[in-house]
């Protein structure tokens, strides 16, 4: 195999990896009401800082994928196009752009500095939470006060967290070479 193939098969593994460590999350909850607190969120923010824009969306998207067609990746252990249209789907629908956001924060460097992966990781949250909080509001027929206060309100300690601790994790894979395309 070329060094070049190597790469492309790296970057396949960890595109795989992360999608998969976003099903494992699902499994780590709290139960707090129609939107429970999970680690979901802090492997979608790590998979972007991990793999960048483009491939932490595939990354999502594959995550995705797999709960449509059964796998029991979505919270809880659920499945299917129910789940994933039901209350919660505006957020995983979203997580695309909370990835999304997070890659941006790695440009062409491997390392993230710390202002601007909290930065993006921040600017990620709140797309996930604007989109989430939207669905949410419409999928339950509630009011906009009390989709913030059961949609948002009760994560954003629990995600701002999450969004140092992601960071955290891969500044420390970048520190040992163990990124993606990293020599």
């Amino acid at each position: 195999m070329t060094h070049n193939s190597l790469t492309d098969l790296h970057r396949l593994i960890w595109t795989s990896l992360m999608a998969a460590s976003i099903g494992v999350g699902a499994y780590l909850i709290v139960p707090i009401g129609p939107v429970p607190v999970s680690m979901q969120p802090f492997f979608v923010f790590l998979t972007g800082y991990v793999l960048g824009p483009r491939r932490g969306v595939m990354a999502v998207g594959l995550y995705l994928l797999a709960g449509i067609i059964g796998l029991p990746v979505f919270a809880g252990g659920r499945s299917g196009l129910g789940h994933l249209f039901g209350p919660t789907g505006g957020y995983l629908f979203a997580w695309t752009l909370g990835a999304w956001f997070c890659g941006l924060a790695r440009k062409n460097n491997f390392v993230i500095p710390w202002l601007r992966g909290v930065a993006f990781g921040v600017a990620g949250l709140i797309s996930i939470y604007l989109v989430g909080a939207v669905w949410l509001k419409f999928a339950l027929s509630i009011d906009w006060g009390k989709a913030v206060i059961v949609g948002v309100v009760p994560f954003i300690a629990w995600d701002a967290i999450k969004i140092v601790l992601a960071l955290l994790v891969s500044r420390y894979l970048s520190s040992h070479g163990l990124l993606p395309g990293q020599r």
